[in-house]
């Protein structure tokens, strides 16, 4: 019989175990392996039954083995150490707090998505995964970080195959009652909540659930409340999906009714106010109309009130391609927004104008949520140093007359969060070294170059450790795959052949991510005959362990996993590949170690940057990719291979996936299966070990989450509140109003004349010329703008690459016409083809960059051909 109501009945815990349900309720436990090791002792069959869930142990262990640990000295005694570590932990000074300058009392980070654990499935992928990493490496830096997202109900999606290999999505129900979260409550015990209006007078509410992650708490908004009707209780349903208004009302509540969780988080703790919002992708961009609407009904008016608000945010894009990003109707905006319904104060026109895609090739009747978060924020990064030449590049339009590279968008390579990722083995084998505390603080605060004692460890060491680690990758997926197969219909007498799949020994390569057609599952599959020789090579054999979701409404990557899967279930090879499903980060904590060489193959650059490579590098797994995202930037022969691209421009697609399979084929023929199976005198494969040595020392420093959230507090964050605090009211009205008079003279600024103290185009290098200019500014003044020569070589289009920019200074006053004549060195620094021009910029000392408003005045292609400003 099927019960017609469901509750969660809790365990009273004896008082000598109270603090198991305060260990339990903050995530820490997630990286603490001292934490689940406490939780494992107290029932290792339930723990492992639980799923490594503290939340769920504690409701399904007996009351007679809690009263019997209630009575054990041991046990207790471990409990008081654990509980006393978590709370030096969360209120003990970190790194953050040991920093000189004075740093933003608090930042609060928005994201669609958090992966922080396995029992908290409120992510899809990379970005979750990132997002959460960031939480929690912020959390061990001690950075005052306010997360806030949304609680789906039914998460992602969970996936099984049918019997033909067709991917198959089921969406579990998520009790809030059973995760590892509270409920925020108002002093009088009542349900905190947020509301939003909704067109036609209704409304949308809200519940404000708690996830504690470290220091860290994450706010998570859930719209399944009795006081909202039926529609409105699905809004927070299921993460990325419905349509597009259901996406709408999504993102407007995450970001609108996030800021507003903040703020009744901050009123109910005494939390200190966020002086910076930054914004993990463009989902969360209505963050920036709530808080200039509060500012509004404080008295300022719109444009003073987004100068400050601009002040103050941060902006991080994470999609190489623009239909990658989150774009809508504009009437559909227009009617969430105004008199009738959501911000009732502002313009509706003001809103729109702030998405709209009013550039050159834009459409402008789509509202972009990516063009909005760069509107409202004064920074913004890319997550890789390609993507954010990509970025500056996709989003030129919005400063016109300025080169890509000067678009006001930096870089801020991901990282990932060593201590959720890194094997236990592993951890100890560092330990063991230079000890746990230090080994700990180089996995969490980093800070070091390289890691120099990776070099002291025995190549027999590292040889065990990894084949270690083979192993009980090899252990997992027989039994993953035997489930795999129970799901999709086949008997326990059919596969006595699970037994025999996969070889410890063997060159084991991983392969798991989402599957859009630009990470191309299949590109493994070009040349099927070479694939199959690879992996029966009766010397070299290699083995693939593939997994990875395709979108529900994609159907063309569920195609790309069932002909991965067809593949992966010829009895003549699937003793060697095998592919997964329900990829997930229980999963990943055993893939990443388990495998020799982490397989990367996408359509370059459309990688943003690809973490899933930096947590297989932490664990001695050497990299096989393409030059994308993170792996262009810190590629080295030492620590892995490059899989030559054919990305130049016309490249038939097919033909460009059968040059760089080919080149895949190769690299694993004759470079990385000789490296890990030669031997060398002591009988180890010291070469390969060699590799291994670097990738630790050399890449693990890098590609850590601490470095990733200094480097953000240092170049983002202290700059923003700086900002922030500079943005008075007084101040944003003063920068509002300048802005505005700057907009209306500049059709009135121009370069007038230009000349150089050269006599002909040939001129030595070292020499230094004078240059004078000549510029109106129209109802400007010198203090309004930034007068400029740009110099460096030039192509056959004269165009400047790798430009040196230097400031002109002004010469006494106006002339009798109005006009300024400004004066500088220009230096002759480069032989060959040299050029320079002269440009005007709007400067202000509240502006983070000059070219915050898209403006520039330069000659005239009349003075140009004229004054020939050319030098050859």
């Amino acid at each position: 019989m099927k019960a017609i109501r469901r509750f969660t009945v809790r365990p009273v815990l004896p008082d000598p175990l109270r603090p198991l349900s305060d260990l339990a309720r903050n995530l820490r436990w997630s990286w603490h392996a001292e934490t689940r090791d406490l939780f494992r002792s107290v029932d290792p069959e339930r723990w492992a039954a639980s799923g490594g869930d503290p939340v769920r142990l504690l409701g399904s262990v007996p009351p007679a083995r809690l009263a019997e640990l209630a009575g054990d000295g041991p046990f207790l005694r471990r409990l008081g150490e654990v509980a006393g570590d978590l709370h030096d932990y969360t209120t003990g000074d970190r790194w953050y707090q040991n920093q000189p300058e004075e740093l933003p009392a608090a930042i609060a980070y928005f994201s669609p998505e958090f992966g922080i654990t396995a029992a908290l499935p409120q992510y899809s992928g990379g970005l979750g995964i990132l997002a959460g990493d960031h939480l929690k490496a912020a959390s061990d830096l001690g950075v005052p970080l306010i997360g806030v997202g949304l609680l789906y109900r039914h998460g992602y999606f969970r996936q099984t195959l049918s019997r033909d290999g067709w991917q198959q999505e089921h969406y579990p129900v998520l009790d809030p009652n059973e995760l590892p979260v509270v409920q925020l409550e108002e002093a009088d015990g009542t349900p905190a909540q947020v509301s939003l209006a909704l067109p036609g007078g209704k409304q949308l509410h809200a519940r404000i659930w708690l996830a504690q992650v470290g220091r860290v708490p994450l706010l998570m908004l859930d719209s399944d409340v009795e006081e909202n009707d039926l529609g409105e209780r699905g809004v927070t349903d299921r993460l990325y999906g419905g349509g597009s208004e259901h996406r709408l009302l999504q993102e407007m509540l995450l970001g609108i009714g996030g800021v507003r969780a903040v703020r009744t988080y901050c009123r109910l703790t005494g939390h200190p106010a966020p002086e910076v919002f930054h914004t993990n992708e463009g989902h969360a961009g209505f963050l920036g109309l709530e808080r200039i609407a509060e500012l509004c009904a404080e008295g300022l008016d719109f444009d003073s009130a987004l100068e400050s608000v601009r002040a103050g945010t941060v902006f991080t894009t994470h999609t190489p391609v623009p239909a990658g990003i989150d774009r809508f109707d504009r009437e559909l905006v227009a009617r969430h927004f105004g008199p009738d319904a959501e911000l009732p104060r502002i313009d509706v026109d003001r809103v729109l104008r702030l998405g709209m895609e009013s550039y050159p090739g834009g459409e402008p009747n789509l509202f972009n949520m990516a063009v909005m978060g760069l509107r409202l924020a004064q920074r913004a990064n890319g997550v890789s140093l390609l993507h954010g030449n990509v970025s500056r590049e996709m989003f030129a339009g919005l400063w016109p007359g300025f080169d890509a590279d000067e678009v006001p968008i930096t870089s801020v390579t991901n990282g990932v969060h060593a201590p959720t990722w890194v094997a236990p083995e592993v951890f100890r084998l560092g330990a063991r070294q230079i000890g746990d505390r230090r080994a700990e603080d180089a996995l969490t605060v980093g800070g070091s170059d390289r890691w120099d004692a990776v070099a002291d460890i025995p190549d027999q060491d590292i040889f065990d450790l990894r084949r270690v680690l083979r192993e009980q990758l090899v252990e997992e997926v027989r039994e993953r795959l035997r489930a795999s197969w129970r799901q999709r219909g086949a008997h326990t007498a059919e596969l006595g052949w699970i037994d025999d799949v996969l070889d410890p020994d063997v060159l084991t390569i991983g392969f798991a991510r989402r599957v859009p057609s630009y990470k191309r599952l299949t590109l493994m599959l070009r040349d099927r005959d070479r694939l199959m020789d690879l992996l029966l090579h009766p010397e070299r054999p290699v083995q693939i362990v593939v997994a990875g979701k395709a979108h529900p409404a994609d159907d063309g990557g569920k195609r790309l996993v069932q002909e991965l899967v067809r593949f992966a279930d010829d009895p003549r090879v699937r003793h060697r590949i095998v592919f997964l499903p329900d990829y997930g980060m229980a999963m990943a904590q055993k893939l990443y170690p388990g495998c020799d060489i982490w397989l990367n193959n996408p359509l370059r650059p459309l990688e943003a940057c690809g973490t899933s490579g930096m947590k297989a590098a932490l664990n001695g797994c050497l990299n096989l990719s393409v030059l994308d995202g993170w792996w262009d930037e810190w590629f080295q022969p030492d620590f892995g291979w490059a899989i030559p691209t054919a990305d130049g421009a016309g490249t038939d697609p097919d033909h460009r996936d059968d040059i760089e399979a080919a080149a895949l084929y190769d690299l694993l023929e004759q470079r990385v299966t000789p490296r890990f199976y030669e031997r060398g005198q002591s009988g180890l494969p010291d070469r390969w070990i060699e590799m291994v040595r670097h990738t630790l020392s050399l890449l693990g420093p890098k590609v850590l989450a601490g470095r990733m959230v200094r480097e953000y507090v240092e170049r983002l964050y202290a700059p923003a509140a700086l900002s922030h605090r500079s943005m008075g009211p007084d101040a944003a009205r003063d920068l509002a109003e300048w802005k505005e008079r700057v907009r209306a003279a500049w059709p009135g600024v121009t370069v007038d004349h230009v000349e150089t103290s050269a006599s002909d185009a040939l001129a030595e290098l070292g020499t230094t010329l004078g240059l004078r200019v000549r510029v109106a500014l129209g109802d400007l003044g010198p203090d309004d703008v930034d007068v400029q020569v740009v110099s460096g070589r030039v192509d056959e289009e004269d165009r400047i690459g790798d430009a040196t920019v230097v400031p002109l200074k002004p010469v006494g006053s106006a002339d009798q016409e109005g006009c300024w004549v400004y004066e500088g060195p220009l230096s002759l620094d480069r032989t060959g083809p040299f050029g320079y021009t002269v440009r005007i910029l709007p400067a202000h000392r509240l502006m983070a960059s000059s070219a915050e408003l898209g403006l520039v005045a330069g000659p005239s292609e009349e003075l140009v051909a004229a004054a020939g400003l050319l030098m050859r």
